[in-house]
């Protein structure tokens, strides 16, 4: 290894939340001491080109690019990978978050953030993520699955919500209020997914909890509540518009034992569902009960220095800066760890 961590940042992608995922990972670029690390940004287009930017190699990303499509084997995306040490994909949603570029990582032999292949897909797929957390006995709303061919259905009432299966951001996702607004929901949420999930509301705050660490002894961060601003939901708009919405650490309300529960419950799902390096916890705090109910694990959350999962960390006594290198150094530290395992 050289004396500088050489340190491939992944940016953009396929999916629809690639704006998104620029701005989290000019984020980190940034923010990376260039005494430590060597970093290279690779930007992915939306029609899944893979470039490097040119000159500076910590400039700002570049918007369009011009590269190879994988999978080309010249000076390919494996290639470029198995030149670093590190991989740090800030990939949100399908094509990045869901196990694809985790899995190629694995081919390349490198070292890379976040949960691997077989939880990066677990928690992307809601359907499978909720039903794997019932059998590990952590509390989910009540949902159904349609599938291809299935008739649209909806078993809990009004309100409702209708979702992609595999999607993030709550890109495609409907609350729905009464029968007359379900088939248009489903018809939504299937432009961006073949299986689309209908689950039950459940009435309370949202609030988040950020994980980090691998096994045997990952740590969870103080909870926050999700304050939406500019909907009755933390939707599209409540998450990324200027003021659409709060993080508030802790949450006004929430007792010692509803904090402790929230932290516990966190770290339950993550190792259930084999996440190592990081992950935000979402749940609702149902109403009237005070019951902490699980909604989801993001395993690559947004990650600029002002996005939740950051600023649950740093209201957690870890800023920014240290968040990135404990990330990067607990990715290297796996890695070493898998060398070691007879295939």
């Amino acid at each position: 290894m050289s004396e500088r961590i050489r340190l491939a940042v992944l940016a953009g992608g396929r999916s629809s939340e690639h704006d998104i995922s620029l701005a989290s990972a000019a984020s980190v670029a940034a923010a990376l001491d260039p005494e430590r690390y060597e970093v290279t940004t690779i930007a992915i287009g939306r029609d899944g080109r893979w470039g490097l930017p040119a000159g500076d190699r910590r400039a700002e990303l570049p918007s369009t690019t011009a590269a190879e499509t994988l999978p080309v084997p010249a000076d390919s995306a494996p290639a470029t990978l198995g030149a670093v040490d590190v991989v740090l994909p800030i990939l949100h949603g399908p094509f990045g978050e869901d196990g694809t570029v985790q899995g190629l990582c694995e081919l390349a032999g490198v070292a890379y953030v976040g949960p691997g292949v077989l939880a990066s897909s677990v928690c992307m797929d809601k359907d499978v993520f909720k039903t794997l957390m019932r059998g590990a006995g952590i509390p989910v709303a009540r949902h159904v699955a349609l599938r291809l061919g299935d008739a649209v259905t909806n078993p809990f009432g009004y309100p409702v919500f209708v979702k992609p299966a595999n999607m993030g951001s709550s890109v495609g996702i409907s609350k729905v209020r009464d029968g007359d607004e379900l088939e248009e929901a489903v018809a939504l949420a299937r432009r961006h997914d073949e299986k689309v999930m209908v689950e039950e509301y459940v009435p309370g705050m949202e609030i988040e909890v950020g994980v980090l660490g691998n096994l045997p002894s990952p740590k969870a961060s103080l909870p926050g509540q999700v304050v939406a601003h500019n909907a009755d939901w933390y939707d599209y708009s409540s998450k990324y518009d200027e003021g659409g919405s709060q993080l508030v650490v802790p949450p006004p309300g929430l007792d010692s034992a509803q904090i402790e529960r929230a932290r516990e419950l966190a770290l339950a799902a993550f190792v259930a569902s084999s996440c190592e390096g990081m992950a935000r916890a979402d749940f609702f705090v149902r109403e009237p009960d005070g019951e902490i109910v699980m909604n989801e694990l993001n395993t690559i959350p947004g990650f600029t220095s002002t996005s939740f999962y950051s600023r649950l960390f740093a209201a957690s006594g870890i800023e920014y800066e240290e968040l990135l290198d404990r990330l990067i150094r607990l990715a290297l530290e796996r890695h070493e760890r898998r060398r070691g395992l007879e295939y």
